[in-house]
């Protein structure tokens, strides 16, 4: 199954001021995430550098599915995050022996 990188930044509903963990409905995009991992489709995510964009590594059939799972997240339509981008990844080096 392909991978995908994803790239999200802050969006228009996110606090200033505010952790992340301390934005409107936390605990509700928090689940929501672990469950996208339980799933196996994320396989990596978190902030990156200041922490005003994320970073997900995810596993999809393609694009549409991609934005499909994660219009559901509960940060969606309180626009905390924002999708910037999806792109599909060829993985050459993974690091894992077999």
């Amino acid at each position: 199954m392909p991978h995908f990188v994803v790239t999200l930044a802050n969006g228009p509903g996110w606090v200033d001021g505010q952790a992340r963990r301390q934005q409107p409905g936390w605990d509700e995009h928090a689940a929501f995430m672990d469950g996208l991992v339980d799933d196996g489709f994320v396989l990596l995510g978190g902030p990156l550098g200041t922490g005003n964009r994320v970073l997900l590594v995810v596993r999809g059939d393609d694009e549409a599915e991609v934005e499909r799972r994660l219009a559901a997240d509960p940060w969606e339509p309180l626009q905390i995050l924002r999708t910037v981008s999806i792109e599909p990844w060829t993985i050459w080096l993974d690091g894992v022996r077999h």
